[in-house]
């Protein structure tokens, strides 16, 4: 993969691009303040960026939102030293494909980077089951319990969308190729057999459950 590091101190950096490069990937920028690395993006179009140096925690979310606006193919994973789940929650909710900690081995931590290459999400399992927490507390509990078996194929296509960032009846219908009207049929019925109230929680359940394609076997 062709990767663009942003981080604020430069030893980590180095020891980063090296564990990379090691893996066989091409670092092909390296970006020090938040500006820098929407600015790279934009000039090097990376299959993802590692982003570790925003703060305050609003940045994340800014950050995330213009590098995918100048480079909509870019995958954002935020980087962390200490994992934080309101952070978790608006790191994933700006369209951020993963959060890893800086704690992780680094065979551990190529390999959950590996998952973004085939289309799933970056998170260790406690990260996710945090991620599924947070949504669950922002957006009400589950009425009972989830039972994913009952859902579809072309269920399944539409929640897989989702995961992937793609979430207004528009772009779903059009991604698809299918009327909106039939994206909010899809869309009630995933709610309804996952027993959840939201579209959010029912991405994060899906991410946390590798139910979506990309995220099986991973």
């Amino acid at each position: 993969m062709r990767i663009l590091i942003a981080d604020d101190q430069p030893l980590f950096r180095d020891a980063l691009r090296v564990l990379l490069e090691d893996h066989g990937h091409d670092v092909v920028a390296e970006a020090t303040d938040c500006s820098e690395a929407v600015a790279l993006t934009a000039e090097f179009h990376p299959d993802v960026v590692l982003l570790d140096l925003c703060d305050p925690v609003s940045n994340v979310t800014t950050t995330t939102r213009g590098i995918a606006s100048e480079s909509p193919e870019t995958a954002v994973i935020v980087l962390t030293d200490h994992p934080d789940e309101d952070v978790l929650l608006q790191a994933i909710g700006a369209g951020a494909k993963g959060y890893l900690t800086k704690e992780l081995d680094g065979n551990h931590f190529c390999e959950l980077l590996s998952r973004v290459e085939r289309g799933g999400p970056a998170l260790t399992p406690q990260l996710a089951s945090s991620l599924l927490q947070a949504f669950v507390r922002t957006e009400g509990a589950p009425r009972e319990t989830h039972d994913p078996s009952g859902l579809t194929g072309r269920e399944r296509d539409v929640l897989d969308a989702m995961a992937r960032g793609i979430t207004s009846n528009r772009e779903l219908a059009a991604t698809l190729q299918v009327s909106e009207n039939t994206i909010r049929f899809h869309v009630r019925n995933i709610l309804d057999k996952l027993n959840l109230h939201t579209r959010a929680a029912a991405i994060a359940f899906a991410l946390t459950h590798g139910i979506i394609a990309g995220a099986n076997g991973s």
